[in-house]
């Protein structure tokens, strides 16, 4: 008996330090949002297939089956197949990879330009900040999508160039939102004893202010990634996407709109899985945005 209370009596605060943590307390907020908990599954689920996709794919996205053009779902083509006879479950397998890819990488070219302009103004301050914001407000006034066609048209078609197109204009949201985050820690007590003790700006921004703004750059990811899944299939819908016959989400849409009438199939199975995939990532994020906010419950 001594010694089994020997051993449990450290696994108490510990365990109660866990439970007291940020981390599981955001993680008990977020779990009480139930539509959260399904995007989650169905945004875990997209990332596994944009991985193994091309592996369990029924037929290659370069397969054409010229005997069963325009056919309809059935066994040997669950979701049917297109004009030129490919099959559609396969493309959209090859599409996630291919979207995951491109939201992905633009996602992080956006954020990591995002987080050195924004802090770097908030902390620098004077005419860097005023430099930094007007940028911002000029990001702003020019629509992103129309930056992306520019682009677009100066890099070529290709999976760098739309990561490139639709990364680059979507900097000016993060860097605005880590500008007005590391303003109001600024001038905090903490932030004030690191210069007293002659700590560096990088030292400070990395220790003292990277930190406390996690939360926030996580939602602000979440809700960047459906925009650029949209952004990419906008461009490939409009001819400035990914050459055929590599697949995109944009591609199918496209092909699909001249054919609905005929064929419906065309355009509900890729959008079906687009919408709840956007749909999904957007519930994501509004549960991270809950359950990083410091008034929720838990």
């Amino acid at each position: 008996m001594i010694v089994a209370i020997a051993v449990t009596q450290p696994q108490a605060p510990a365990r109660q330090a866990r439970r007291n943590s940020p981390m599981y307390r955001a993680w008990q907020r977020y779990r009480k949002n139930w539509f959260a908990v399904a995007g989650l599954i169905w945004v875990i689920i997209f990332f596994i297939i944009g991985i193994i996709g091309p592996w369990i794919a029924p037929y290659s996205y370069t397969y054409a089956d010229f005997l069963h053009m325009h056919s309809g779902p059935s066994w040997q083509h669950w979701f049917g197949t297109d004009t030129v006879g490919y099959d559609v479950f396969s493309q959209i397998l090859y599409s996630i990879r291919y979207a995951l890819e491109i939201a992905l990488g633009a996602t992080c070219v956006s954020f990591l330009i995002g987080v050195i302009l924004g802090l770097w103004a908030g902390l620098a301050g004077g005419i860097i900040d005023v430099i930094v914001m007007r940028a911002v407000d000029f990001m702003f006034a020019l629509p992103s999508f129309f930056f992306a066609l520019i682009l677009m048209v100066l890099l070529g078609k290709g999976i760098f160039p739309m990561i490139l197109a639709i990364g680059v204009p979507g900097w000016a949201g993060y860097a605005r939102l880590i500008r007005s985050l590391v303003l109001a820690m600024r001038n905090g007590e903490m932030v004030e004893a690191a210069r007293a003790l002659g700590a560096s700006q990088w030292h400070i921004a990395r220790r003292y202010m990277f930190p406390n703004v996690v939360g926030s750059m996580v939602v602000s990811l979440a809700f960047g990634i459906p925009y650029d899944l949209t952004a990419q299939a906008g461009l490939s819908i409009v001819g400035m996407g990914l050459n055929p016959p590599m697949p995109s989400f944009g591609n199918m849409l496209a092909q699909a709109g001249a054919n609905i009438l005929g064929f419906p199939w065309l355009l509900y199975f890729p959008a079906g899985v687009f919408a709840i995939t956007l749909l999904s990532f957007l519930f994501v994020a509004d549960g991270l945005q809950e359950a990083f906010n410091p008034k929720g419950g838990v």
